[in-house]
């Protein structure tokens, strides 16, 4: 799937290719008592330190990058590349429980259908009511030991949306030199007050113009997460929590059963896989890691210019001697037509087909070279030619 060159992309344009959805905006805040002021290394530090590892809470999200209206087409639409473009448009709410590292739900509400990523201890459960099929992985007993004491893991399944928590992570792993973080009015979300966490990239080169980060003023979890685009009066993206309930949810959430006449899929993971997150180790979802498959990841990309006005570049299929690496997983062009919702979204022009948003553009060269990068289209297409 696409997410083998996904997680190579500025943190900001992350968002744009793998969820999208109507956020219940954030506001600033009332007339409760105004926080404590903090400077951005303080409310940096309450990201990191927090703690919390039981909740419950509903997320809605909403994005504006200039893609067509597309809609959902058969099962297929669960999972993969086209979901992700059709996580892109429109407006997606998911439901969210949390009570530890081993025991997460997540329940995404679609137009007509409903898709849940469950885990409770070492199983987990991934279901689509549109075309009734669920897919269960029995993760190792290794994975007990590993969770011991961690936080909550990322949330997200194949199609879903993702968390503010999730988001802000990636977002803030790759402040440096060449971003500007400042602390703006204290906002509220889903009831709770919140610093205002402003991340602007200092380069005029990208289209992201700056991020936004409502971070809980008691817990110090995030609580939304705002991208916008360059030349663009509303947000790109933007993912909240409309209500949050810091309690531990029900033990029974986290039971599932598949529905009379559900088709079932089981799924072994090989005895190295350690990944506890929803979705990890399912056919077509990737997570960057250690050892091998990363190094060589690592080699078979270029990156023209840095920070978040930075070009990467990944070769064409079979170029690459690590079958794991990202240029062997990226569609070809002609991959790329038989997804339904792909082709809508994508655009023919001289070196082949892209896709473009306001915040990344991708494009997929006729020899099947992929470039992507939050700059200008005409840049990747200038970067294409020097190839």
């Amino acid at each position: 799937m696409t997410s083998k060159w996904l997680r190579w992309m500025p943190a900001a344009a992350v968002p744009a290719v793998i969820a999208a959805g109507v956020l219940a905006g954030s506001v600033p805040a009332s007339a409760r008592d105004p926080l404590p002021d903090r400077t951005p290394a303080q409310v940096l530090a309450m990201i990191a330190q927090h703690s919390t590892k039981s909740l419950s809470g509903t997320l809605e999200q909403t994005s504006d990058l200039g893609l067509p209206d597309v809609p959902q087409i058969g099962p297929t639409s669960g999972a993969g590349a086209g979901s992700a473009v059709e996580l892109l448009t429109g407006p997606h709410t998911a439901r969210v429980f949390v009570d530890g590292p081993a025991k997460v739900r997540i329940q995404v509400m679609d137009r007509l259908a409903e898709r849940d990523a469950v885990r409770n201890g070492n199983e987990v459960w991934l279901y689509n009511s549109r075309d009734n099929t669920a897919t269960h992985v029995t993760l190792p007993d290794a994975l007990k030991k590993k969770d011991a004491g961690s936080t909550p893991p990322a949330t997200r399944m194949p199609g879903s949306v993702a968390t503010p928590e999730e988001l802000a992570a990636r977002v803030l792993a790759k402040i440096d030199a060449s971003t500007e973080v400042t602390v703006g009015d204290d906002l509220e979300v889903a009831g709770r007050a919140a610093y205002n966490l402003r991340i602007a990239p200092r380069s005029q080169g990208t289209l992201v113009e700056s991020v936004a980060i409502a971070v809980d003023g008691e817990k110090g979890l995030p609580l939304s997460v705002e991208v916008r685009a360059r030349g663009q009066a509303e947000p790109a993206f933007r993912t909240a929590f409309s209500s949050l309930t810091l309690e531990t949810p029900d033990a029974g959430l986290f039971n599932f059963t598949p529905p009379p006449g559900a088709t079932i899929k089981e799924h072994v993971l090989p005895p190295h896989h350690h990944d506890a997150r929803p979705g990890a180790g399912i056919p077509g979802r990737h997570h960057a890691g250690d050892g091998k498959a990363a190094a060589a990841a690592k080699k078979s990309r270029w990156v023209t210019g840095s920070g978040w006005d930075s070009i990467v570049e990944f070769p064409a299929q079979g170029t690459s001697p690590d079958a794991a690496a990202p240029g062997a997983g990226i569609p070809s062009i002609d991959a790329l037509l038989t997804d339904p919702l792909l082709r809508q979204a994508t655009v023919t022009v001289p070196e082949g087909r892209a896709i473009s948003t306001s915040l990344l553009n991708v494009l997929f060269t006729d020899d099947g070279r992929v470039f992507a990068g939050s700059v200008p289209l005409e840049r990747l297409q200038a970067a294409a030619a020097r190839r």
